[in-house]
C-alpha cells in the first residue's frame, strides 16, 4: 500500500519524465490498486500535450515492425517518444505474451523512448482497460508522442477512438479476403490507412480497393482519409506517414472543439460514473445478510443468479 507521501514522491518522479518512477505508476493503474484514482487525479492536469497516435488493423499486417520504425523516425526528429503496446490475454492466467517488448528490445537503451507491454486481461475493443490511463502518464511524464498499438484482433478494436487523436489503420496485402479483414468499425474511425509490406505484388490493389471502399462510405469531412504504402521491414514510406500524421493534428488544431473529443469526454465521464455507481450498490449489498442467504441458494440450486440479483435489488428499491 502506498502512503500519501509515496504517492506524491511517485507523481514528481513521473512529471521529471523518470523511467522507474513510469514504470511504477503504469503498474499501479493497471493493478487497478487503491491508490491509482488520486495517481490520475493529480497528474491529469499536466496532460494534454502530447501527440497520441493510435495504430491498429489486423493481425500479420506488421503493426509492431511499424510501430518501431515510426519511433525510429520520430527519434530521428527530435521527439521523446512512449509507446503502449498491448497483447492479448491468456485466458488461463490473464498474462500476456508481451511479444512487442521482445520485438522492440533495440529501442529500450533509449531514454527519450519508454515502452511498455500489457495485456487486455480480457477486456474487449482492443485495447487494455488500464491503456487511456498509461497514456495519461506517459503524457505528463513529457513525452512528445505516444503510440498506442492494438491488438490486432479485427473489427472489434474501435476503443482506439477513445484514446488516439490520430488513428492509422495499417493493413497488408494476402491476409484473405483484403476489405472484409478491415471494414465495419475501423474503415469508419480511420484518419490514416496503411497499406504495410508494400513490396508485395497484390500491394497496388489492395490500395486501390482500400481506396474505393472509403470513397463508397465517405461521409461529409473537412479531413479525407489517405491511403498511404510502407514496408516496416525497410522503413520505406514510414517517413510520409509522419509527415501525414502531423498534417492530420494540424487539421484538428485548426477545428473547433471536435465532436470526438466531446463524445469521449462524455463516455469517460459516464464510465466513470457507471463505475462508481457499481462498486457502491455492490459494497452495500454485500454487507446484508440476504447477500449471504442467497449465495447459499445459489450454491444448492435453489435460484439462479440473475433471479438472486433480482430479489437483492428490488429489496433495495431498484426496478
Amino acid at each position: 500500500m502506498q502512503t500519501l507521501a509515496n504517492i506524491e514522491e511517485l507523481v514528481q518522479g513521473v512529471l521529471k519524465g523518470k523511467h522507474r518512477s513510469i514504470a511504477r505508476a503504469i503498474t499501479l493503474v493497471e493493478n487497478n490498486e487503491p491508490e491509482a484514482p488520486e495517481l490520475i487525479a493529480t497528474i491529469y492536469p499536466h496532460t494534454g500535450k502530447a501527440q497520441v497516435i493510435g495504430l491498429t488493423g489486423p493481425g500479420g499486417a506488421g503493426k509492431s515492425t511499424l510501430a518501431g520504425k515510426i519511433v525510429h523516425e520520430y527519434r530521428k526528429r527530435g521527439k521523446t517518444v512512449g509507446v503502449v503496446a498491448v497483447d492479448p490475454s491468456s485466458p488461463f492466467t490473464g498474462g500476456a505474451f508481451l511479444g512487442d517488448r521482445i520485438r522492440m528490445q533495440e529501442l529500450t537503451a533509449d531514454h527519450d523512448v519508454f515502452i511498455r507491454s500489457m495485456a487486455t486481461r480480457n477486456y474487449a475493443g482492443g485495447i487494455a482497460k488500464a491503456t487511456k490511463d498509461a497514456v495519461r502518464i506517459l503524457d505528463a511524464a513529457g513525452k512528445d508522442v505516444v503510440v498506442v498499438e492494438t491488438v490486432g484482433a479485427g473489427q472489434s478494436e474501435v476503443e482506439i477512438i477513445r484514446v488516439a487523436q490520430t488513428i492509422v489503420v495499417v493493413h497488408a496485402p494476402g491476409l484473405g479476403d483484403d476489405i472484409q479483414a478491415i471494414k465495419a468499425g475501423m474503415m469508419e474511425i480511420g484518419d490514416i490507412f496503411v497499406v504495410n509490406k508494400a513490396d508485395r505484388d497484390d500491394a497496388n490493389k489492395t490500395a486501390s480497393d482500400l481506396q474505393t471502399t472509403l470513397q463508397l462510405g465517405e461521409k461529409e469531412s473537412a479531413w479525407k482519409p489517405p491511403v498511404l504504402k510502407t514496408v516496416a521491414l525497410t522503413g520505406e514510406g514510414v517517413s510520409e506517414l509522419l509527415d501525414k500524421v502531423d498534417e492530420h493534428r494540424k487539421f484538428l488544431q485548426s477545428q473547433p472543439r471536435s465532436e470526438r473529443e466531446l463524445l469521449n469526454a462524455e463516455a469517460e465521464l459516464v464510465d466513470a460514473i457507471k463505475e462508481k455507481v457499481e462498486s457502491s450498490i455492490v459494497y452495500s449489498l454485500k454487507k446484508r445478510e440476504k447477500f449471504q442467504e442467497l449465495l447459499k441458494k445459489i450454491i444448492n440450486r435453489e435460484i439462479d443468479p440473475a433471479s438472486a440479483a433480482e430479489e437483492l435489488l428490488r429489496k433495495m428499491g431498484v426496478d
